[in-house]
């Protein structure tokens, strides 16, 4: 990956915000509703249940976590989707960029897009509501960690399943989140779902962040072994999804498919 190839994804991503504003308002807008929402939300079921239960970080917790990997994996797609958008796909590999370049630079667009948004939900969720992760320490890094590496990783799944399949597929990759979340335990333990559900969300890396932010809640500590193992396989997601965007990529080159890219459909 060249660093020069690489920031000039990046700038031209910094141009098209800088042209317009109101890309922007998106990145904010929503994060900032989901944790107004879920902590009015978690405000009020705290004063049903008493203080013998932290809803606050509990609920709007997962709700940061959660909404942070979505924005993460949002950050990348989005980027791509521009180029898909503005018919400029081709134009982009036609240059003498590497698909390493090409990735980085999508991932680092992701990177900063995403640390906006989680800047705005810690700013609403520590002022509004009293929820501060500063309290949990170093614990949190490897939280943070395995839900950026994981966002990554679909972001760049993403990315390859919308190359392949053509632009009219972009419906499938907004809802990924949502259809993962029932299986990673965002809200509730794994011990709570059906045999089959707890086994897909044994393989899922988000999970084993929610039961160790359950558990430190709770004031136990939190779980090295666990989370360590959740940082390994996120990490063989983000290798997994980047060998599938390269084989993507070279399919579409060899068959042609890359030059017949339109607004409809690529297969």
């Amino acid at each position: 990956m060249r660093a020069s190839a690489t920031f000039a994804i990046v700038l031209r991503q910094v141009f098209l915000l800088r042209g317009s504003p109101t890309r922007l308002l998106p990145m904010v807008a929503w994060v900032a509703i989901d944790i107004v929402l879920w902590g009015f939300i978690t405000r009020y079921l705290g004063a049903l249940t008493g203080p013998r239960v932290n809803l606050v970080a509990t609920l709007l917790g997962a709700v940061l976590l959660w909404d942070f990997l979505a924005r993460v994996m949002q950050g990348v797609t989005t980027a791509f989707f521009e180029d898909v958008w503005s018919r400029n796909f081709l134009n982009i590999f036609a240059t003498p960029l590497t698909i390493a370049d090409y990735l980085g630079g999508l991932v680092i667009t992701g990177v900063c897009t995403s640390l906006l948004g989680l800047a705005v939900m810690l700013t609403l969720a520590t002022a509004a509501f009293g929820l501060s992760f500063l309290a949990y320490g170093a614990a949190m890094i490897p939280f943070f960690l395995v839900l950026f590496v994981t966002g990554i990783s679909l972001g760049v799944l993403g990315a390859a399943i919308v190359l392949r399949l053509g632009p009219a597929s972009e419906w499938l990759i907004w809802p990924i989140p949502s259809l993962l979340s029932p299986f990673a335990g965002v809200f509730y333990p794994l011990a709570v779902l059906p045999g089959w559900m707890q086994a897909i969300g044994h393989a899922l890396p988000p999970a084993y962040v929610f039961e160790g932010m359950r558990a430190i809640v709770a004031g136990h500590p939190a779980p090295a072994g666990t989370l360590a193992f959740a940082v390994g396989l996120s990490g063989l997601y983000l290798l997994a999804a980047c060998w599938i965007f390269a084989r993507v990529y070279r399919f579409a080159l060899r068959t042609g498919l890359i030059a017949r890219y339109s607004a409809e459909s690529a297969s």
